[in-house]
Formats: C-alpha cells, sequence, structure tokens
C-alpha cells in the first residue's frame, strides 16, 4: 500500500507543478512587453521547427514520386540521345550542347516558394539577373509550360503562374491542327480551356495539344496536355477542356526559356500599333 500511497503522492506533486508552471506562464503573458516578445518569439520558433519539420518530411515522401517523373524524363533523353546518334553518326557529350538552341537561351532554376490556391498564382525562382535571367522569360518543365518572368532581382526570380487568371498562351491540336487560346479553367489544379478553335473543325478527345510557336515567350512543340469534350460558343467556335500534364503541386526543378530575338520582336509590335 505504501507504495501505491507514493506513486500516488509523485503524480499528485506533478501535476501540481504543471498546473504552477502554466500559471506563471500566463501571468507572465499579462506583465509586462518584454515577457510577451520572449513568449512570442518561443512560439514563433517552435512553428518555425514544426513547420520545416513538416516540409522535410513531405519531400521525403515525394521523393519516391519524384524520382520516377526523373527517370522517365532520363529515358527520354536517352532516345534522343540515340537518335541524334543514328541520325548524325556523331555522339553527343556535355561540351557539345549549347546554351542557347534553336534562338532560345535555357536556365536551369530550382522552385523556392510556389503559390497553388490562388486565382494569382505565382513562383519565385532560385535564379536573378547574375544567372542571365530576363524578364518576359518562359518558364516550364519536361511536363509543359509554368509560368512567365514578370520581376527579376540578382538572386532570385518572381514568375506569374500558368494557374492565374489573367494568362493566356497560343497553342496547337497536334502539331499542324487548329490553332487557338489555352488558359487555366480557374476550377482544377490540372485544368485548362482551349478556346476559338474553328466550328468546321472536328476535335477528338485525348488529342495532344501543343505550344503553337505563335508566342515571343515559349518555342514551338511543348506538349501541354490532352483535349476532352468540346463545347459550341456563339455557334461559330469551340471551347475545348484540356487536361494538363503539369502537376503544379509537385513542381521543384523547372527551366527559365528566354527568346533571344525577343527585343526585335516586341520592336516591331511596337512599330505596328503606332
Amino acid at each position: 500500500m505504501s507504495g501505491k500511497r507514493n506513486i500516488f503522492r509523485i503524480c499528485v506533486n506533478a501535476a501540481v507543478f504543471i498546473l504552477l508552471e502554466v500559471a506563471a506562464l500566463v501571468m507572465l503573458s499579462h506583465n509586462g512587453q518584454m515577457q510577451n516578445i520572449w513568449i512570442s518569439k518561443g512560439i514563433h520558433a517552435f512553428h518555425a521547427f514544426f513547420w520545416g519539420g513538416a516540409e522535410n518530411i513531405r519531400d521525403y515522401f515525394s521523393l519516391k514520386k519524384q524520382n520516377a517523373a526523373l527517370a522517365e524524363e532520363n529515358f527520354r533523353l536517352s532516345q534522343t540521345i540515340r537518335a541524334y546518334r543514328e541520325l548524325t553518326g556523331r555522339e553527343m557529350d556535355g561540351d557539345s550542347i549549347p546554351e542557347t538552341t534553336g534562338g532560345y537561351r535555357y536556365i536551369h532554376a530550382d522552385a523556392v516558394k510556389i503559390s497553388n490556391n490562388r486565382m494569382h498564382n505565382y513562383l519565385i525562382l532560385d535564379k536573378g539577373s547574375e544567372d542571365g535571367v530576363e524578364e518576359l522569360s518562359g518558364v516550364i518543365t519536361s511536363n509543359g509550360i509554368v509560368g512567365i518572368i514578370d520581376a527579376v532581382g540578382k538572386r532570385y526570380s518572381y514568375a506569374r503562374s500558368f494557374k492565374n487568371s489573367g494568362m493566356v498562351v497560343s497553342a496547337r491540336i497536334g502539331k499542324e491542327g487548329p490553332t487557338g487560346e489555352i488558359m487555366w479553367d480557374g476550377i482544377s489544379s490540372n485544368g485548362a480551356v482551349l478556346r476559338e478553335i474553328p466550328h468546321h473543325i472536328a476535335v477528338q478527345p485525348g488529342d495532344t495539344v501543343y505550344t503553337s510557336g505563335f508566342s515571343s515567350i515559349f518555342p514551338p512543340d511543348i506538349p501541354l496536355g490532352v483535349t476532352g469534350e468540346s463545347t459550341v460558343v456563339n455557334g461559330s467556335t469551340f471551347n475545348v477542356k484540356v487536361t494538363l500534364f503539369t502537376d503544379f503541386s509537385s513542381i521543384r526543378y523547372v527551366t527559365i526559356v528566354h527568346n533571344t530575338d525577343n527585343g526585335e520582336i516586341k520592336e516591331l509590335e511596337g512599330r505596328d500599333e503606332d
């Protein structure tokens, strides 16, 4: 019996001690600005530690998905290199791959922050003017377009996401099909609408949609998604639902692409407006 009494006494003492500590913290929080600052800092530090740990756990469990995507991309690159070798009879090495290809300059970047739950979403990338990034550059991945660079700092840049109610990109159904304007549907993460497709052209579900090349920002023939059902608008054009290939919730690595002729194109467009 004495042993049980000792255990009970220890539990009571521990409970009293915890209550006294809580009461002391409450009293501190109501007495003096300095104490409030200390407590606030402690709470914020705990939140930061918890948030950082949660992010690390999320990144860890997403590694399998990211590795699968990298493996698929490596396979496609291997196929491209193999086709290049068969066509030219030459090997392709790192020194022979130019930074600028087909009038476009490419820069690898990491997305350090992404907004996905608004009507006007954005990305912060870890490359800036010191790395050669310029405004009005496109942001892409192997699965499609991601956004457009709107502002550039020395070491970081701000990109307007394609998941933005104000962004429209020129797109084509198939490599030689009709051209229209594609934009985010404003509802689903991977949903878009391809507009202004002529009514006399039959659109089949499952067709691949590509960038048209009529934009001064994005190169042609970047796969964007696949077509779904179509609806007639004003009796003259189709609006076509598109399921995007890009998974905006898992974007980590991107490529910044800049049209080296963009300045000349904009100058000619401005001359036409005058």
